[in-house]
């Protein structure tokens, strides 16, 4: 895993735990490099009975696959427009997290979790 200096976990309102920014990324910063534990698709619905199922990303070339990324991969939380987006290394097996924007200390680093920010898909939270 490879990330860049100066990133904390902290609570925020009403999501949990978040990823926060403790110096300044630039936009096009590789803010974290995330190796995964891949899940067979026949396993995915086991995933949705237990709390795995608020981390895990859609995995492979038609996203019938899953996996939990490692470090703090999986403790981004969802924003419409967010600052960061995510990047499937299929040959690597990581899921690459990428500034998108400048990100001030202090700030929380936020993802689309349909990979495209602005995507309105639905998530099965309140996304308030």
């Amino acid at each position: 895993m490879l990330q860049i200096p100066g990133l904390f976990i902290m609570e925020t309102p009403n999501r949990g735990k978040g990823v926060f920014a403790g110096l300044p990324i630039s936009e096009g910063d590789s803010i974290e490099v995330c190796h995964i534990v891949k899940i067979a698709k026949a396993e995915i619905p086991i995933i949705h009975k237990t709390r795995l199922h608020d981390y895990y990303f859609l995995w492979g070339e038609d996203l019938e696959e899953a996996a939990l990324a490692l470090g703090f991969g999986s403790l981004y939380n969802h924003q419409l427009f967010p600052n960061a987006n995510f990047f499937l290394d299929l040959e690597n097996e990581t899921i690459d997290i990428v500034a998108i924007r400048d990100i001030e200390p202090g700030e929380e680093i936020t993802i689309n979790y349909h990979g495209e920010p602005g995507d309105e898909g639905e998530v099965w939270f309140d996304v308030g």
